[in-house]
């Protein structure tokens, strides 16, 4: 019998690695093992960063591929918490017995699900947006035409 409250646990404590999909639909679930190459390279950007500081381009690519499995892992547990009993036992548990009433334990679990999947993705977001701006102003510093500069260049000839 799967329980929807230790789903929704275990996506929030060691979703970033998989483990959620594995509890759910076994080991051979291709989904869950996309989740630990994601979260190991986010973790090695990271280590860029530590050892050669925020100017590292590559770390720049890594990083934010941890934000992603993060707030994947997140998303699911939101969703796990949320489904409602029956229909989490229609899915999950269609040969056994209901399993009981999930209680505050999934509750809990999706509001804190909630708080770290917002964290990761606006984590996320503003990293790769702030790289982003940092290339673009680099260029226009070396003169080169980026795309903003090709952008405006266009309209104004057209």
């Amino acid at each position: 019998m799967k329980s929807k409250t230790l789903a929704t646990w275990i996506a929030l404590l060691a979703g970033g690695v998989g483990l959620h999909r594995f509890y759910l639909k076994g080991w051979r679930d291709a989904w869950g093992w996309l989740h630990l190459p994601l979260t190991a390279l986010g973790l090695v950007g990271l280590d860029r960063i530590d050892q050669l500081g925020q100017d590292d381009r590559l770390a720049w690519l890594l990083v934010p591929w941890l934000g992603v499995s993060l707030a994947t892992a997140m998303l699911c547990a939101i969703i796990y918490g949320l489904t409602p009993d029956e229909a989490w036992d229609l899915k999950h548990n269609p040969a056994g017995p209901p399993s009981p009433p999930s209680g505050w334990g999934a509750v809990i679990g999706v509001v804190l699900a909630l708080l770290v999947g917002a964290t990761s993705l606006i984590s996320t977001i503003a990293y790769s947006v702030q790289h982003l701006m940092e290339i673009q102003v680099e260029s226009e510093r070396r003169g080169s035409a980026g795309p903003t500069q090709l952008h405006m260049t266009a309209r104004l000839n057209a």
